[in-house]
């Protein structure tokens, strides 16, 4: 497929997309979702790559969806373009390895939802964010009403969600909304840390911790324990006993 909106990059274990479409400040259409589906079909199984960098080029992340492509749609061709975000977003939070928003600019609406569907959200100190849906009337469509309660709180996120403020970075640190602002000219470097730490642990315990928490996070408490306990042992025999013999023998370990 070629790639119009997005320029995938690797830079050895990391991947990165930057999304490029600045003169729309990024706005999400049905062009971006083919190729996000596309992108992440090529990467899903790639046991090389540790993890995956997204930004946007210009001075937003993404500052919404394509209100110009939605205008004229209706009720039904609405709800089909909401499934299809959806499920692009909930491939992206499946990948096997962690995602990294690095959020340099405006992240609104469709921009703010695709942050959220990310593991991690590093944000340029100059860094906007908001679900400014009821200004023209409408609703978050790519699960921003389900994932900013779980993210935050049910207070913060319908004050969001009803008011459309938009939010600075360091209110969004404080909502917990992000996990870290760094300085805009510093922002890749701290996502490649990031990854590059991650990078550096077993890559298997690494895939489960993900598995297993997001899905227990939907869970009971106790089907979640019973969850961890299931996958506790797979390690062992094989990339555990590895982590394990380095340590008891003080060197790194060969993954």
């Amino acid at each position: 497929m070629e790639y119009t909106i997005l320029r995938p990059s690797l830079e050895g274990s990391t991947a990165f997309i930057t999304i490029s479409r600045p003169q729309a400040l990024n706005a999400l259409n049905s062009r971006f979702f083919e190729e996000m589906d596309h992108y992440i079909s090529g990467i899903v199984a790639d046991d090389s790559i540790r993890a995956l960098i997204i930004t946007g080029e210009g001075k937003a992340f993404v500052a919404g969806a394509d209100i110009a492509e939605m205008v004229n749609m209706s009720p039904d061709e609405a709800r089909d373009f909401s499934k299809r975000g959806q499920a692009v977003f909930n491939r992206l939070g499946q990948l096997p390895f962690p995602v990294i928003a690095a959020i340099n600019g405006f992240a609104l609406g469709g921009g703010m939802e695709l942050a959220m569907a990310c593991d991690f959200r590093i944000a340029s100190s100059n860094a906007k964010f908001g679900q400014p849906e009821v200004n023209l009337g409408l609703i978050p469509g790519y699960a921003g009403t389900q994932r900013l309660p779980r993210l935050t709180n049910l207070a913060d996120a319908l004050y969001l969600l009803t008011t459309a403020e938009v939010i600075d970075a360091p209110t969004a640190l404080q909502m917990r909304l992000i996990q870290k602002v760094t300085a805009p000219e510093n922002l890749l470097d701290e996502a490649r840390r990031l990854a590059g730490l991650i990078a550096a642990k077993g890559p298997l315990a690494v895939k489960m911790v993900k598995e297993v928490t997001r899905k227990g996070f939907e869970m009971s408490y106790t089907e979640g324990e019973r969850l961890e306990c299931d996958h506790f042992g797979d390690p062992f025999g094989n990339e555990g006993a590895e982590g394990m013999r380095a340590f008891l023998e003080k060197r790194k370990p060969e993954w």
